[in-house]
């Protein structure tokens, strides 16, 4: 390398003064206009670019040391070139360079299946070249950036928030009354406003501190359309300050946005608009900033907090510790880091890589079950697979490789040890059948229990009980009147009479007797139809129908009020005996019997844990759920969807009875909790098979 000449660099290449590092040491970024990307260079690296021109290595090292502080070495210019040649930054002079570089062109170059799951993945649509509107808009603009005006803005804030206060109800309640299609187009309104004065945020700001903006359009995350702006000129600015403000320029947009948004709301009439402006004022920007503030994914908040802390690629470098950490850790290889950091910051940045793949583990689980349920049975499926395979699986696969690569310098020390025995603990932990109990949603309720609802519609005249008072089988609890019911009885009645009167004149009346026998049986079904009524009549006396506690007693149960059919108006307990219901899904259902034990605990926590008995067991799972409190259209544990005002089930539920409950006293209402059920003994990954064959039976419908 010594006496070979230095390939030339080219010539569309250019270099920016960058910001000091974190150790105080100047840097430089070389742009590469081709690709738009930017490379950060060391203080030694930019020493050894600028005299590139004089040719050889061995010329560029002289007057490197000589003309600097710098000690270099032939591998640092070698180092140089290696990193300039990988990132083909050099021109081509033979033709082994142009093959090299078509090589790497293939090697680059992904197959049909790669590409398309790419594409599916993650891939933009520019659809505008901005620059020309940047410019026009930017002289109207200058005054955002003055502190005047955010200092004013803070001043409209405080005057918005004091009218909001003045009618929190109404504010709080503003989208309750829209629902259907308008509110669905509202929503869709409003996000999409928000979300184009969050990118005209960046483009301005980066437009004002003199960045070319060259596209904006549409980025799909998963398919799922999302905004963007390339700012990517922001790192030939040297100021930090100015790069954060193209940073946080979105957001800030967007709060600006609500509190404009905010004060409207105080003025407009009720209607679509003000229920626009509504979600602008709140639920825009908090999305915004739950969603773009986070540093856990490559939006806002990660480029805000990569600048404050001076780390360009802050993912890929805090990654790189945080794996060299752990193969520290795991199996005690001896790697230099790969880059020095103080130990406070080095120790920060392994808990964010470690914290960052958490979060992602959540996010794209929660991703991958979305995808699923998003699409038909066969594609859902497809898709679930290929979510979990890139995003979980691929890391995971790829850093086995690495280890596995280097299995040769594995040897057992105390590192390895820890590890093996954790490993095996873990793996016991999901093979060996540990697990006997089941934990399920369960309801307890009295042995005897009997709701009391209105026969008919008609008025209370008289309560006869109170809540929770002690009741004998029979006894009158509360009557009620109908005044229909009592028309249409005298009605049947004088029917009835008259009827009765001329069946007895019916032989001394030649005119009755034409009618022969049809008149007596005209006479019984009036006799038939007053025995009915009067029946109806009697069943407005509600009557106890065992010994027990009355609960519930509803608010209407009060004379004079009046009362539709139908409606529940007390209960009545009995004193003895509890008994209950455990939903279970096929998994849990395989492993119980009858005559099995339970354990019930309530929800509430007011209650002792009862201990039951397993009984009859449904292999029949429920087409529709008979308990609101437990499904979760209702805030239950039960996932259901309502159908025809029916709970049906989302997933398969099979009832489990319980009884022979150890607790004797009945309570007074139906309790909701959880239901330890003694099963058969299995293993962790039994049931996530058993659960997977059931998945993939039910959606290939078999």
């Amino acid at each position: 390398m010594v006496d070979r000449p230095l390939p030339p660099l080219r010539q569309e290449l250019t270099l920016h003064t960058g910001e000091p590092q974190a150790d105080g040491a100047p840097s430089w970024v070389l742009h590469d206009p081709c690709v738009n990307r930017f490379y950060q260079l060391s203080w030694a690296s930019f020493e050894i670019l600028s005299r590139w021109p004089l040719g050889t290595a061995q010329a560029v090292l002289a007057e490197v040391n000589a003309q600097t502080t710098l000690q270099l070495t032939l591998d640092d210019i070698d180092a140089v070139r290696q990193f300039l040649a990988q990132h083909q930054l050099l021109v081509a002079t033979s033709h082994d360079d142009s093959q090299w570089l078509w090589r790497v062109r293939e090697a680059n170059r992904p197959g049909r299946a790669m590409w398309l799951l790419k594409n599916y993945l993650f891939f933009r649509v520019p659809l505008l070249r901005p620059q020309r509107l940047l410019n026009a808009l930017l002289p109207w603009c200058h005054g955002l950036f003055r502190p005047a005006f955010w200092r004013a803005m803070a001043g409209v804030l405080l005057v918005a928030l004091w009218l909001v206060s003045q009618r929190w109800d109404a504010f709080t309640h503003t989208f309750a009354a829209y629902g259907g299609f308008g509110a669905a187009l509202g929503i869709g309104l409003s996000l999409g406003l928000a979300k184009l004065v969050h990118e005209m945020g960046h483009a301005l700001t980066a437009r004002h501190f003199g960045c070319r903006v060259p596209a904006m359009g549409v980025a799909f995350l998963v398919m799922v359309p999302v905004l963007y702006t390339d700012t990517n000129d922001a790192w030939k600015l040297s100021s930090r300050r100015q790069r954060l403000l193209i940073g946080g320029a979105g957001m800030l947009a967007e709060l600006l946005l609500a509190v404009w948004a905010t004060l409207a709301w105080c003025f407009l009439p009720d209607g679509p608009l003000r229920a626009g402006v509504f979600l602008l004022a709140t639920t825009t920007w908090l999305a915004t900033l739950a969603l773009n503030a986070s540093p856990f994914m490559r939006f806002d908040g990660y480029f805000l907090l990569s600048d404050w802390l001076g780390m360009p690629n802050l993912h890929a470098r805090a990654f790189a510790l945080a794996r060299w950490r752990l193969r520290q850790l795991a199996l005690g290889l001896d790697d230099p880091a790969p880059e020095f950091f103080p130990e406070r910051r080095r120790l920060g940045l392994i808990l964010f890589a470690w914290g960052t793949w958490l979060y992602r583990l959540v996010l794209f689980l929660s991703i991958a079950f979305l995808v699923y349920n998003l699409f038909f049975k066969a594609l859902g499926i497809v898709l679930l697979f290929v979510e979990l395979g890139w995003f979980i699986a691929r890391p995971i696969v790829m850093e086995l490789r690495v280890i596995w690569s280097r299995r040769g310098e594995l040897v057992w020390r105390r590192e390895t040890r820890r590890s093996a025995v954790l490993l095996s603990l873990l793996a016991l932990w999901f093979v060996l059948p540990w697990q006997s109990d089941t934990s399920s949603p369960a309801v307890l309720g009295a042995a005897e229990s009997q709701g009391l609802y209105a026969p008919l519609a008609g008025e209370v005249t008289q309560v006869l009980v109170a809540e929770g008072q002690r009741v004998r089988a029979g006894q009158p609890l509360a009557r009620l009147r109908s005044t229909a019911l009592e028309a249409r009885l005298a009605l049947a009645q004088a029917r009835e009479r008259g009827l009765a009167w001329q069946v007895a004149q019916q032989p001394m009346a030649a005119e009755l007797q034409q009618q022969g026998s049809a008149l007596f049986k005209e006479w019984q079904a009036a006799q038939s139809d007053v025995a009915g009524l009067t029946q109806q009549s009697a069943r407005l006396q509600l009557i106890a129908p065992f010994a027990g506690r009355v609960t519930d007693l509803s608010d209407a149960l009060r004379p004079g009020i009046a009362i539709a059919e139908g409606e529940h108006l007390l209960d009545v307990v009995g004193p003895q005996g509890v008994k209950g219901e455990a939903y279970v899904d096929e998994t849990a259902l395989s492993g119980l019997a009858p005559g099995g034990s339970a354990r019930f605990v309530a929800n509430g926590g007011e209650h002792w844990g009862v201990t039951c008995r397993l009984s009859q067991i449904d292999r029949l799972n429920l087409p529709t759920l008979d308990q609101p409190l437990l499904a979760s259209t209702y805030g239950g544990p039960i996932a259901t969807e309502l159908h025809d005002q029916e709970l049906v089930p989302v997933n398969a539920v099979f009832r489990v009875h319980l009884d022979q409950c150890d607790s004797r006293e009945a309570p007074l209402r139906e309790m909701t909790g959880v239901a330890r059920l003694e099963g058969g003994h299995r293993s962790l990954l039994a049931g996530a098979l058993r659960q997977l064959l059931t998945e993939l039976e039910r959606e290939a419908g078999l």
